[in-house]
């Protein structure tokens, strides 16, 4: 193979159920998500005979043009980005691009999945479709087809060992966590054997934009070591909020960070790394400076009162060793890139999503990267990937 010069490492597989449904258990499969075409002409997915949901037409641009989308009447058929994977091999080769790093569908993927309430046809779905994508789909070319395996939600915390296992076993190059090891809020230390595991395996963790916050994993957002009820009350905002007040508010791994900072996560573990993808970056220098500011102001109190620990560096320095960040068109952040870790910033297309510029991703990472020295640009849209992803060629 010719060296990979660059990669997305946030694409997405916009896929048709039918191709690994049959892997679902028989007595499961009646709850396995079904694409259907509507009267309308657009795509819905369906599970079971209660929840039905639209395709989102803004995951299937796939490269329609900006005069022509609508935000409306998805339809998988005919859309690039949504086919064989010798298909989308010849898409790669029409955008430039080496290798994909290929989250799952947002719409029609894991957080519909997880709306089966029955959890053994819950995790059957999930490993039929982490099997297909390792024995069938990826291997037509596991060099540029780097799937991501998906790791179950609001299960147990052995059920997401025994899939992370089994990734690790499959070859996945990464796995995708969708909420905490042990299903709670917060991080706890019995995530602690998760994270362990994780090195073990040298299995890269990710998470796209944020994770799930719905339901039961909604609050509170930390456990303190001595905090009571009554307490709790009387504090408006908490240290977590404090730190990360500055980050987006909405749909962003800002707060996560901040949690598994707080949580003393990488002083357990100083070799762990997290890959929070499509989050864009020009926003993370700003987030830095102010959650150092903040957690100054307010970390005496969560000591005095909660019985937290003191972190032994400022939150900013955690968060630029231990967090990568994935971005697509962000030329702000690009010129902020060292305010923030050149060796942790990711470029990827998001194809066939609204925000990929398919099939002239070379034009705009060109418009992107223009003036940046090429050592640096070969980092954000190749090496790093190749790092954090531990690919080889």
């Amino acid at each position: 193979m010719t060296p990979y010069r660059t990669i997305s490492a946030d694409s997405h597989l916009e896929i048709d159920s039918k191709h690994w449904r049959n892997r679902v258990p028989a007595k499961h499969r009646g709850l396995a998500p079904r694409l259907v075409r509507q009267a309308d002409g657009s795509d819905a997915w369906i599970i079971g005979d209660k929840i039905k949901r639209a395709a989102a037409a803004a995951d299937l641009y796939g490269g329609k043009g900006r005069d022509n989308y609508l935000p409306f009447n998805g339809r998988y058929e005919g859309t690039p980005g949504t086919g064989s994977a010798t298909q989308r091999l010849s898409e790669q080769m029409q955008d430039g691009i080496d290798a994909e790093v290929l989250f799952p569908s947002q719409q029609g993927g894991p957080k519909l999945w997880r709306r089966i309430a029955d959890n053994q046809a819950y995790k059957a779905v999930v490993r039929a479709y982490n099997s297909w994508l390792a024995e069938e789909y990826c291997t037509a070319d596991r060099a540029r087809l780097i799937g991501v395996g998906i790791l179950p939600l609001g299960c147990s915390l052995q059920d997401t060992l025994d899939e992370l296992d089994y990734c690790a076993v499959t070859g996945f190059k990464t796995v995708l966590l969708q909420g905490f090891p042990s299903g709670k809020p917060y991080p706890s230390h019995e995530d602690d054997i998760f994270w362990a595991r994780a090195l073990e395996l040298a299995m890269p963790i990710s998470v796209h934009v944020d994770l799930d916050r719905t339901g039961e994993r909604k609050a509170p957002l930390f456990k303190y070591p001595n905090e009571s009820e009554e307490l709790l009350k009387k504090i408006t905002h908490d240290l977590v909020d404090q730190v990360g007040r500055f980050g987006p508010v909405r749909g962003n791994g800002s707060v996560a960070a901040v949690q598994w900072v707080l949580s003393g996560l990488f002083d357990r573990f100083p070799k762990l790394r997290i890959f929070f993808a499509e989050n864009q970056i020009g926003w993370i220098p700003f987030f830095l400076q102010a959650a150092d500011v903040r957690y100054d102001r307010h970390h005496r109190w969560a000591e005095k009162l909660l019985g937290l620990q003191k972190l032994s560096r400022p939150p900013s320095e955690y968060i630029r060793e231990h967090f990568y960040w994935g971005f697509q068109f962000d030329r702000v952040g690009v010129e902020l890139r060292h305010k923030i870790n050149v060796d942790r910033l990711m470029w990827g297309s998001d194809f066939p999503h609204q925000e990929s510029d398919w099939p002239e991703s070379l034009k705009i990472i060109d418009k992107n990267f223009g003036g940046v020295p090429s050592d640096e640009k070969s980092k954000m849209v190749c090496a790093n990937a190749v790092e954090f992803f531990h690919l080889q060629f």
